[in-house]
């Protein structure tokens, strides 16, 4: 079913809150779809009280400077103005070293007219996430683009970053004409040389949109911890040919990636694998857990059911492997 009505989205939303009760292990992606779907039927304070439960349970999810930003984009659009900029001001404070929190912030301070505000969280943000000199990871990319966007709002000058994103934006209309503020003015426009300018660019822009809608997920590759290697070899060792060592394991996945990376494959992560997870997958595919071709297709279900962490990640962020050294002085490093 697709989503068009109030009605739709809240029987979407119903079948998450079912899944997420049925995957307990995965309930902070089904929940924040599920919130999406209520926020557009209309239901923000019912939206709100999933963002709290998330929030209530915070040692246990992954991203809850992404609920909270979420949280706060929820309450500024249905009257609570005042907290959602406290919990912004919050998520400024701490700092996060992951793109989401930051666009979705600036996007909400941004749809509120405070471009200023918009503009020093995407520029802190990406102060905080790009090194100088170096690639520009998937995720942050869009915040460029945001900047960029609030930029010519505000009508300054490019600046390096601008032209960045430039660089980085690859559909035929350049992002200075996506970007017009007098767009909006061409719509309503009764010439047709102009509608028909305005038609072109809003096609180039959806390209842009379905081209990234078909990608619903990372490229993920498959991670499993060492314990949780050991225990899958020794329950099925069968899989030792594809594990030499878990150190060659480590080494192989950021030569993949960065290979995936070379030839220009965008929106790459990482899932990580648990026998006990892998083993109910086999079952539900009725299939051995011995079975090597199975692998690839665990690690894809697990990347869409929201279990995948972009890759690369910060420089200066944890490595991905868990080792506790900053990317940059583990499997970052050279």
């Amino acid at each position: 079913m697709r989503p068009d009505t109030p009605a739709d989205h809240i029987a979407e939303a119903e079948r998450l809150l079912r899944t997420a009760a049925q995957y307990p292990e995965d309930d902070e992606p089904l929940l924040l779809q599920a919130a999406a779907h209520l926020e557009l039927a209309g239901e923000r304070a019912r939206a709100s009280t999933l963002y709290d439960e998330l929030l209530g349970s915070a040692g246990t999810i992954e991203h809850p400077h992404l609920v909270k930003a979420l949280k706060a984009a929820n309450l500024w659009e249905y009257g609570h103005e005042a907290e959602a900029r406290a919990i912004i001001d919050g998520i400024r404070a701490a700092g996060p070293l992951e793109a989401a929190p930051w666009e979705i912030a600036a996007e909400t301070l941004e749809a509120h007219d405070e471009l200023e505000a918009a503009h020093d969280f995407f520029s802190t943000a990406l102060t905080l996430l790009i090194a100088p000199g170096e690639d520009v990871p998937y995720a942050t990319q869009s915040l460029l683009i945001g900047r960029h966007r609030v930029r010519r709002l505000m009508g300054v000058t490019h600046d390096a970053w601008d032209e960045l994103a430039d660089a980085l934006h690859t559909a035929a209309v350049p992002l200075d004409e996506l970007h017009d503020p007098k767009r909006l003015w061409a719509l309503g426009s009764s010439d047709p040389g102009e509608l028909q300018a305005e038609i072109t660019r809003l096609r180039a822009e959806l390209g842009t949109y379905r081209s990234a809608l078909s990608r619903p997920f990372p490229v993920a590759v498959l991670h499993w911890p060492e314990e949780e290697l050991r225990e899958l070899l020794t329950a099925y060792p069968e899989l030792a040919q594809e594990y030499v060592s878990h150190a060659d394991h480590l080494a192989r996945l950021e030569a993949a990636l960065r290979d995936l990376h070379a030839t220009g494959t965008p929106n790459l992560g990482m899932v990580t694998g648990t026998v006990p997870s892998y083993e109910a997958f086999a079952a539900s595919e009725a299939a051995s857990p011995s079975d090597p071709d199975l692998l690839p297709q665990y690690a894809t279900t697990l990347a869409a059911r929201g279990r995948a962490v972009p890759w690369p990640p910060a420089r200066s962020a944890a490595c991905w492997c868990g080792s506790g050294r900053s990317y940059r002085e583990c499997h970052g490093a050279g």
